[in-house]
This record gives structure tokens, sequence and C-alpha cells, in this order.
């Protein structure tokens, strides 16, 4: 019984503090889109949703890099091997650094050409040009800011990043009013409030390393001198890959997604997606929060080789999302008008798309929760097959889908996520029953690296 409920104060301790690490995104995201909203007009916050698949593609290569490292290193600490979680740890940090890094270098040259791809429409380029400059040129912070969460959690602080992210969320509230309100900067002081926010967040996560009972250790000289890093590389990207690839597919559904809805239904239109991708984020706070429990604590018990646990892990997972996802879709139907007006709409028309859009896209997000959390389980299970499925199809079902309602019923375009999202459900039941697929425990295997 104590050990039992030992394990459910652990479980617990896991889920709050990720889903504190989700607010560095949720909140991020969520806070520049209010106040600008509120600040500086409706055509910002359309601005800001221009810009995400910049934003979800940088968080592609740190799922890429971080989460599936994260898996490897929690399954090592399950082991009680130290050296080659830090190992793992190292190669993983200079990975997303180095990325971020060539990420700046593109904000500098090639903001203009980029947010000519990304927007078509002359009334938006100015303030999307100038939300993206800082974005980018500022990727180092959120690269290793998302990096340090998910390493500083498996390490056994995740309390720590807790509060990390908590001030980190709290410096950008603080200097986006600054910022736009006192200095003047306009949507650019937006963007640069949450590189300055990630940087105060990663500040106070390096504290963790200062802790006596931390086991990751930064291992650069050898990163550069052993044999197998490629071999290790290839481990952790092949962990994060179906994470990974569900992220790039939800980046170039929002680009897609953008396109098609800008090109539509106009400005109007992009006014009410943008808003609905901004609940979206409420949705991923609980669904990302969930998945990194699933991943750090139930990758330890495959670690341990502990199936009743790992199950656990699972059954009290899924209970969770559910009440968390019908609870945040009832308060999206009771007050969609509210929510919209919160982003600064004033105008009429503006003010009845969105509430339209809102009711839509809260029942949409609940199968997208659902689908996710089962591509997890099925990674950790070992059905690498159905994963990579589920993570491609996720966002790539519905841009076809979206381009035939806007050709043939531009009414009910909004209809699209969940009509696809009811495609892929029945598609991976299918796919489940083909492949004989039976949830059983399969420790994932042990790549060796000779430090």
């Amino acid at each position: 019984m104590n050990k039992n409920i030992s394990f459910n104060t652990e479980y617990w301790r896991f889920l709050w503090s990720s889903i504190l690490i989700a607010l560095s995104a949720c909140l991020g995201n969520v806070v520049d889109s209010v106040i600008v909203g509120n600040l500086i007009g409706e055509d910002g916050v359309s601005a800001i949703n221009l810009s995400k698949p910049i934003t979800q593609f940088m968080f592609t290569i740190s799922m890429l890099l971080s989460t599936g490292a994260g898996m490897l290193v929690g399954m090592e600490l399950g082991r009680k091997d130290y050296r080659r979680a830090s190992y793992i740890f190292t190669l993983s940090t200079i990975g997303c650094l180095a990325y971020g890094l060539l990420q700046t270098v593109a904000g500098l040259f090639f903001t203009d050409d980029i947010t000519r791809w990304l927007c078509t429409n002359e009334q938006l380029f100015a303030a999307t040009r100038d939300y993206l400059f800082p974005l980018m040129t500022g990727a180092p912070a959120y690269m290793m800011s998302w990096a340090l969460a998910t390493m500083v959690g498996v390490d056994g602080s995740p309390r720590l990043v807790s509060v990390a992210i908590l001030i980190d969320n709290a410096v950008n509230l603080c200097c986006d009013i600054i910022f736009i309100q006192w200095f003047g900067w306009g949507i650019e002081g937006s963007s640069t409030a949450t590189v300055i926010g990630h940087i105060v967040g990663i500040a106070f996560m390096c504290w963790h390393f200062r802790y006596p009972a931390h086991h990751l250790q930064m291992l650069f000289g050898q990163c550069f001198s052993v044999n197998g890093q490629w071999s290790t590389f290839k481990a952790m990207v092949s962990q994060g890959a179906p994470l990974a690839l569900a992220s790039i597919s939800l980046t170039a559904l929002l680009f897609c997604a953008n396109s098609i809805v800008l090109s539509t239904m106009g400005r109007i239109g992009i006014f009410a997606f943008s808003v609905s991708m901004n609940i979206l984020y409420i949705y991923n706070l609980f669904l990302s929060g969930t998945c990194r429990t699933v991943q750090s604590l139930g990758s330890i018990q495959v670690g341990k080789g502990d199936n009743e646990k790992f199950q656990l892990v699972i059954s009290k997972s899924f209970r969770f999302i559910t009440v968390a996802m019908l609870t945040t879709c009832a308060f999206i139907w009771i007050a969609p008008e509210a929510i919209t007006r919160f982003f600064g709409a004033d105008e009429e028309d503006l003010i009845a798309e969105g509430v339209r859009a809102l009711r839509i896209f809260a029942l949409s997000f609940i199968p997208f929760c659902y689908i996710y959390t089962v591509m997890v389980v099925y990674k950790l299970y070992g059905y690498h097959t159905i994963a990579l499925f589920i993570s491609l199809a996720l966002s790539l079902t519905v841009i076809p889908v979206l381009w035939i309602m806007s050709r043939t019923a531009c009414e009910y375009l909004w209809y699209s996520y969940l009509i696809a999202y009811a495609i892929e459900a029945i598609a991976i039941v299918v796919l489940h029953k083909m492949t004989h697929a039976r949830f059983e425990l399969k420790p994932l295997g042990h790549t060796s690296v000779h430090l």
C-alpha cells in the first residue's frame, strides 16, 4: 500500500510539473496574442498565428533531439547508468544549441523572405515580419528552454522546472506590457519579451546542476572524442521521430491552413482561426503534460522492467486527459463570445465568426488529443510502424480535407479538422487489427557506447 501511495505521489508530481513545463509554449503564445490583441489590434493576433509555423518547426527539432533523448536518459537512469545518461544529455544539448544558432543566422539575413513565404496579405506583412525577427534571432533561447525542461525534469527536479517555467512566463508578461505600452516597440516587443522570458527560465533551470543529488553532467570532451556518437544520435532521433514527425506535420498543417483560410475567408476568417489555434494551446497544456509524464515516468518503468507500474502510468494518464479535455470543451462552449473579445475583437462580424469557429474547434480538439496520446503509447509498447503512421497522419489528413472543403463547401470549412480526425481514428482501428497489435510491454533496446 505504501509503495502504491509513493508511486501515486511520484506520478502526480511528474504530471503537474510536466503541465507547468507545457506552460512555456502555452502561455508564451496565448499571452502574446491576448496582449497584442488588446494593445495593438486584431491584425496583430493574426500576424502571430501566421508566424507559428516557425515556432512549431523549432519545437519539432527540439522534440527530435531532446524529447527522444529524454526518453533514453530516463531508461538509463532507471538502469542507474548515469554516465551514459550524461553522455546522451550532452549530445542532445549540443544539437539543440547548434540548431538554435543556425536559426539565428536565418533570422538575421532572411526574415523578409521567410515572411513573404508565410504571409500573402500585404496588410499583415509588416506585423508578421516584426514579430518573426526577434523570434528567429532568439531561437537558441527557445531550443535550450525546451531541452533543459525535459532533461532537468527527468533527472529528478520537476519542481524546479515548474518554478522556472512560471518565472519565465511572469517575465514574459511583464516585458510584454513594458515593451509594447511603455517603450512603443509594437508587436516586435511582444516577441522580444518571450525570448527574454526563456533566458531567465534557463538561468533558473541551470541551478539544478548545483544540487549534489543530480546525475546528469556535461561531457563535452567525451562527446567529441569517443566512438559511437553517430549510433547514439540515431537512437535519440529514432525515439523522438514519431513525436517530431507529428510536430512537423503540424507545422505543414499550420502553414497550409493559414494559406487556405486567408485566401478563402480573408481577414475575418484568419482572425477566427487564430483565436481557435490559441485555444488549442489550452488543450495542449494538458496533452503535452500528460505525454511528457508518460514518456518520462513510463520510460523509467520500461528501464526497470516494471510492467505493472508502466500500465498504471498509462491508465492514470488517459483518465486525466479525458477529464481535462471535457472540462476545457465545456468552458469554451459556455463562453465563446467572451473568449473572442478577450483576444481584442470589437467588430461584430469578427466576434460572430470567432464564436462559430470556437465551438466547432472545441469539439475537434478532443479526438486530436486522444490520437496523439495513443501514438505515444504505441511507441513505448514498441509498435513503431503504427506510431509512425499516426504521427504522419495526425496533421496531414487535415490538409486535403481542408482543401476540399474550401473548394466545395467553404461555409463548413471549420468542420474539416473534426472530419479528418474521425477518418484517422477509423484508420488506426483498422491498422491495429491488421497488425494484430497487443499491448504488452516490450522493453526498448539498449544501444551500447563505451565511455
